[in-house]
């Protein structure tokens, strides 16, 4: 297994923050979203140091992968991801409840959790609420109960989702404000779409509107120095200066498979006569776009119309709207040399949605999944 570089000190601020907030993090209770482009570490930090430190402290926490089945709506995701947890606390043999036994002592004699409706109950039409759930855990816990959703705009892209978010809005309303309650209910959300990330706490009509929305906080220099101290561990000579290998690192946007691949490529160019400071930049600079190339090939694959209906929203000053309206196939037909009817639209629309290069971002708007595939594409059209 690959060795993972820890961040432990930020994991042990981001947790003392939302479990033990002063006067200024307090505003934290309502919902923290971080925003991050894609593939600079977000997900490995979460599931590697956030999670463990959160539960290191006595928090029952939930992680949910909105990216994990993008043809399944977010709020099943979710409820399945919550009963799974509920499952385990009623489990006297579980890991979970092991663990919270050691941590907060909780005398259960010898038994699980003791919920006032059955786990089947949960999302179901006139049966238990994720409030009502989630007050249990709280109560029978005594502490904190955490959901991360990481790609947390993929909850917006359905009104199933919008009514889930809803739904935890809610949650943190019965919980939190009580007097004397034993916990929270924390809400933080991830997501790769900085846009719509802050439109989830910007816009008014959203449900968490007013919380708290953060860049995430990319993988520094200190990272670059580990790496480097790794390979030098390993014999690699010659090696390039740190200077030189964080300035290719930002060139990669803090993507470390990218740099390290950028590493690799300049160990295999031992013989190219170039200096490894003058050598590394310029595979940077070659890579940068590699990591967009895979979902650009995607849409090629699809065919011209997709590549013109793709254009058309990457261009957009915003959501795209519009697209399947009569001048825009007339001008889809224009870039593809053919005419192009309005009913041929929506496949190959449904086909994007599909690759997860697009996605819906309300009735008739769309937007690029991936922001950095979209600034890549519109580099290379100019």
């Amino acid at each position: 297994m690959p060795e993972v570089f820890r961040r432990p000190l930020l994991a042990a601020e981001l947790a003392g923050r939302l479990l033990q907030p002063g006067v200024l993090d307090e505003g934290l209770r309502s919902g923290l979203f971080l925003s991050g482009l894609r593939r600079t570490g977000k997900t490995t930090f979460l599931r590697t140091d956030l999670v463990p430190e959160l539960e290191a402290r006595g928090a029952v926490v939930i992680y949910v992968d909105l990216w994990s089945d993008i043809k399944t709506s977010p709020a099943t995701l979710v409820q399945a991801a919550v009963r799974q947890t509920l499952s385990q606390l009623v489990t006297p043999s579980s890991p979970l409840l092991a663990r919270l036994r050691r941590i907060k002592g909780l005398d259960l004699g010898g038994m699980g959790f003791r919920f006032g409706f059955q786990l089947d109950q949960l999302g179901e039409a006139g049966g238990v609420t994720l409030a009502q759930a989630f007050t249990e855990v709280v109560d029978q816990s005594g502490g904190d109960v955490v959901l991360i959703l990481d790609e947390v705009q993929q909850a917006i892209t359905t009104e199933e989702g919008n009514q889930m978010l809803l739904a935890l809005k809610a949650t943190r309303d019965a919980i939190n404000p009580r007097p004397g309650t034993p916990g929270s209910f924390l809400f933080l959300g991830t997501g790769s779409h900085r846009a719509l990330v802050s439109e989830l706490t910007a816009r008014r009509n959203q449900a968490f509107a007013g919380a708290t929305s953060l860049p995430y906080p990319v993988l520094d220099q200190e990272y670059v120095r580990y790496v480097l101290e790794r390979l030098r561990g390993e014999g690699m000579e010659p090696l390039p200066s740190e200077e030189a290998a964080w300035t290719s690192f930002q060139t990669l946007g803090h993507r470390p498979e990218e740099f390290l691949r950028a590493l690799g490529q300049l160990r295999l160019s031992t013989s190219s006569g170039l200096a490894p400071d003058q050598l590394l930049p310029v595979i940077a600079a070659t890579l940068r776009g590699s990591a967009a190339d895979l979902e650009l090939l995607k849409v090629e694959q699809i065919g011209g119309l997709a590549t013109a209906i793709f254009d058309r929203v990457a261009r957009s000053d915003g959501p795209a709207r519009g697209i399947f309206s009569a001048e825009a196939a007339l001008s889809y037909g224009e870039a593809i040399g053919r005419e192009v009817r309005v009913e041929e639209i929506q496949p190959v629309v449904n086909e994007l949605l599909a690759a997860n290069v697009l996605m819906r971002l309300g009735h008739g708007l769309y937007g690029v999944t991936d922001p950095f595939v979209q600034e890549i594409w519109l580099e290379r059209q100019r």
